[in-house]
C-alpha cells in the first residue's frame, strides 16, 4: 500500500516536474515582454529614434508575435511540439544577445522580431503540450502555472532592471542581453523533456513510445486507458474546422464574444502600461531609481491578483470576474486621468538647473517663475523658443523637472488599475475562449483569435509614445478609461457566464441552429 502511494507520489513529481520546464516558455515570454521597459531611454539616445521609430522598436515583438502565432500550430503538428518548443527557447536566445550587441536601429528591430516569433510560439505551444502531458487531475493547475509563469517572468524583468539601471553607460545592453541566461537553460532542459504522448500517436502511430511515456507519468492503468482514448479519437477522424467556418452564422455569438474580449483586453492599455511603465512614473515627476522601483511594485501587483484571480476564478465565475476588473479599471484609469489633469507645470530656478542641455536651459530661463496649468498651453510656449529637436527633446526628458502632480495618486491608479486587469481581462480571456469554442474550430478560432489581440496590442504599443507626446497622459489614460467603460457594457450585454458548465451546455448555449 505504502510502496503504491510512493509510486503515484513519483509520477506526480515527474509530471511536475516537466510541466515546470516547459512552463519556462511562459516565464521567458513574461521577462521578454516586460524588459523592454527599462531599456527605453536608453535605447532612444543610443538610435536616436523618433517617437514613432520608439513605438516600432517596442512593438515589433508583438509583430513577431503575430507571425509566431500563425507559424506555430502547423509546426507543432508536423514536427511535434517538443520540436518547435527547441526552436522557440533558440530564439529567445539569439534575440537577447542581438539585441545586446545591435549597434544600428536595423539590426535592433530584427533581433526584437525574432524574440517576437518566439513569444507568439510559446503562448500557444507550451500550454498545448501541458495540457497533454497531464492526467486530468493535474491538467488545469499546471496548465494554469503557465499563466502564472508569464507573470513572474514580468515581475523579474522588473527586478532585473532596477538592479541594472546604472551599470554603465549603456546599461540597456545588460537589461536585454541578461535574458539570454534563462533562454539557454530552457533550451537545455527541453531536451529532457519527452515527446508528447498524444502527437505521437495522432501523428506519428508510435503507440509503444508513447505507452512507455505515459507509464512512467501515470502507471500502466493509466497508460493504458489513455492510449484507448486517444485511438478512440483517432477513429472517430472528426472533420477539422476551416478558417470559412468561422464565419458562418451558428458561429456568430462566439465570435462576437472572442474577438469582443481580444479586443478590450489590449485596447485598455495594459501592455502599455507594462513596456512604459518607469516612462509613465518619470512623466509624473519621479526620478529614474524611484521610476523603476515603482514598475517592480507594478510587476509584483500582477503576480500577487494573478495568483488571485486563479483562487476565484472557479468560485465566482468568468462573467463576475470581468465585470468587477472592467468596472475598477475604468475608475482607476479615471484616477489618473483627474491626476494628470490637475498638474501643473512651475518654471522655479530650482527646476531650471535640472536641465541638462545648456542650449534649452538658457532658452527656458524666459520663462522663470512662470506657471502652466494645462500641457498643451506649455507645449505651445514652449516650442516658439526651441528648435524641434530641442522641443522633442523637452518633451521626452526635461518636462519631468517642472511638473507638479499628485504622483502618490497616480501611482495608486495605476496600481489599481494593474490589480483590476489581472483578475479579469488578463487570466479569463484564454480560460473563456477555450471553453466557448466547439472541438471542431478550436484550433484554428484561438489561432485567429490570437493573432487578433497581437494585432490589437501591436496597435496600441505602436501609438502610445505618441500619445503621451501630442496628446499627454491626461488624454491617452482617458481614452483608456472610456474603453474600460465600454468593455464593461460589452460583458454585461454579450458575455455569457461557463462556470460549472459542461462544455456541451455551453455549446447549446452559443451556437445557433
Amino acid at each position: 500500500m505504502s510502496q503504491h502511494k510512493q509510486v503515484v507520489k513519483m509520477n506526480k513529481s515527474y509530471t511536475v516536474l516537466i510541466s515546470l520546464i516547459v512552463a519556462l516558455g511562459g516565464f521567458l515570454l513574461g521577462f521578454d515582454s516586460a524588459v523592454i521597459s527599462g531599456a527605453i531611454k536608453g535605447i532612444t539616445t543610443y538610435f536616436e529614434m523618433t517617437d514613432a521609430m520608439l513605438g516600432f522598436a517596442v512593438g515589433c515583438v508583438i509583430f513577431g508575435a503575430m507571425a509566431g502565432n500563425l507559424m506555430a500550430g502547423p509546426l507543432a503538428d508536423r514536427f511535434g511540439r517538443k520540436k518547435v518548443l527547441i526552436v522557440v527557447a533558440a530564439l529567445f536566445a539569439i534575440s537577447a544577445t542581438w539585441s545586446a550587441l545591435a549597434t544600428d536601429y536595423t539590426e535592433f528591430i530584427i533581433a526584437r522580431i525574432i524574440g517576437g516569433v518566439g513569444i507568439g510560439g510559446a503562448i500557444l505551444i507550451a500550454p498545448i503540450y501541458i495540457a497533454e502531458i497531464a492526467p486530468p487531475k493535474l491538467r488545469g493547475s499546471l496548465v494554469s502555472f503557465n499563466q502564472l509563469n508569464i507573470v513572474i517572468g514580468i515581475s523579474v524583468a522588473y527586478f532585473s532592471n532596477y538592479f541594472l539601471v546604472n551599470y554603465g553607460d549603456e546599461s540597456w545592453r545588460w537589461m536585454l542581453g541578461v535574458e539570454a541566461i534563462p533562454a539557454t537553460i530552457y533550451f537545455l532542459s527541453l531536451f529532457t523533456v519527452p515527446q508528447s504522448p498524444r502527437w505521437l500517436i495522432l501523428k506519428l502511430n508510435k503507440v509503444k513510445l508513447a505507452r512507455k511515456i505515459l507509464q512512467k507519468i501515470g502507471g500502466e492503468e493509466y497508460a493504458e486507458i489513455t492510449v484507448m482514448e486517444i485511438q478512440r479519437g483517432l477513429e472517430k477522424k472528426e472533420k477539422k474546422g476551416r478558417l470559412t467556418d468561422l464565419f458562418k452564422s451558428k458561429y456568430a455569438t462566439i465570435m462576437i464574444i472572442a474577438l469582443g474580449i481580444a479586443f478590450f483586453q489590449q485596447i485598455t492599455g495594459i501592455n502599455a502600461i507594462f513596456y512604459y511603465a518607469p516612462t509613465i512614473f518619470e512623466q509624473a515627476g519621479g526620478s529614474t531609481d524611484s521610476s523603476f522601483l515603482q514598475a517592480i511594485v507594478v510587476g509584483l501587483t500582477n503576480l500577487v491578483f494573478t495568483l488571485v484571480a486563479i483562487w476565484l476564478i472557479d468560485k465566482l465565475g468568468r462573467k463576475p470576474l470581468l465585470l468587477i476588473g472592467s468596472g475598477v479599471m475604468t475608475v482607476a484609469l479615471l484616477m489618473a486621468t483627474m491626476a494628470f489633469n490637475n498638474a501643473s507645470y512651475e518654471f522655479k530656478e530650482s527646476s531650471l538647473r535640472k536641465v541638462d542641455d545648456y542650449q534649452i536651459y538658457v532658452a527656458l530661463t524666459e520663462l522663470e517663475g512662470k506657471r502652466y496649468s494645462s500641457q498643451k498651453v506649455l507645449f505651445e510656449e514652449v516650442r516658439e523658443k526651441l528648435t524641434t529637436q530641442q522641443f522633442l527633446d523637452f518633451k521626452r526628458n526635461q518636462v519631468t523637472n517642472f511638473i507638479d502632480i499628485n504622483a502618490t495618486l497616480v501611482l495608486i491608479a495605476i496600481l489599481l488599475y494593474v490589480a483590476a486587469f489581472a483578475i479579469s481581462l488578463g487570466p479569463v480571456m484564454w480560460t473563456l475562449i477555450s471553453e466557448i469554442f466547439p472541438n471542431r474550430i478550436k484550433g484554428i478560432a484561438i489561432s485567429v483569435v490570437g493573432f487578433f489581440n497581437s494585432l490589437v496590442s501591436f496597435s496600441v504599443t505602436q501609438i502610445f509614445p505618441w500619445e503621451l507626446t501630442n496628446l499627454g497622459p491626461t488624454w491617452t489614460f482617458a481614452i483608456y478609461a472610456i474603453f474600460s467603460a465600454i468593455a464593461f457594457l460589452f460583458v454585461r450585454r454579450f458575455v455569457i457566464e461557463t462556470k460549472g458548465k459542461t462544455l456541451e451546455e455551453v455549446e447549446d448555449l452559443l451556437i445557433r441552429t
